[in-house]
């Protein structure tokens, strides 16, 4: 005799109506949040395109102090100018034993360019971080109001970003919703800010006499 055993449907549970009263509010007021230019004294000084994005780190110049951004993706290295956006150094066949960070115990990569011979810790798909915050009272907060596409929030001041006027004291600046979010973050320095997907990386600075860039990785 064959037996038939029915199993009881298990009921999914919304989720919106878990959520308190001031949780929803709040993230409505997020979704409704649009992306604007982040303020001055930032600018938007590049968007890079880079195919398969593991991770970002940041590096001074060693002769001029500015920031330098490395990038590692699964084409190699490549090296940036954080105050201009231009690529300055590549590397398209790293040591197969440094080619990503997780083969380090502290998730770094061999520098290169200006910074050869040094190492550069990589934050992004294999763990690690960022400053999420700077001098002036600057902050970064990733939020996701509509998983699994992230928001990065730029604000100014104390307390939560969002509790204040938008436009004001907290500003959208980024929105993935094409590709994952890999790393985002402040220069140690605090005059650059980075935000990194698996497509590609753009960079804002605080830096007098910058000139705006682009180029393909």
């Amino acid at each position: 005799m064959n037996w038939t055993k029915k199993e009881a449907l298990v009921e999914q549970p919304d989720c919106e109506s878990e959520l308190s009263a001031y949780q929803q509010a709040m993230r409505k007021r997020l979704l409704a949040a649009p992306v604007l230019p982040a303020p001055e004294p930032w600018q938007h000084i590049a968007y890079v395109a880079v195919g398969g994005l593991l991770g970002i780190g940041f590096a001074s110049h060693p002769d001029t102090g500015d920031d330098l951004v490395m990038v590692v993706s699964h084409d190699g290295h490549g090296l940036f100018d954080a105050v201009t956006g231009e690529k300055i150094a590549r590397d398209r066949d790293p040591a197969p034993e440094d080619s990503t960070p997780d083969a380090d115990a502290d998730l770094s990569c061999s520098g290169l360019g200006p910074v050869a011979g040094s190492r550069v810790r990589i934050a992004g798909l294999f763990g690690g971080g960022l400053h999420t915050s700077t001098a002036g009272g600057w902050a970064l907060e990733v939020v996701a109001p509509a998983w699994p596409n992230e928001r990065v929030l730029l604000s100014r001041g104390s307390g939560l970003p969002h509790s204040g006027p938008y436009g004001e004291q907290w500003w959208h600046i980024f929105h993935s919703n094409y590709s994952e979010l890999r790393a985002v973050g402040f220069s140690p320095s605090g005059q650059t800010l980075a935000v990194a997907t698996s497509s590609d990386l753009s960079l804002w600075t605080r830096r007098t006499g910058h000139s705006r860039s682009g180029a393909e990785a």
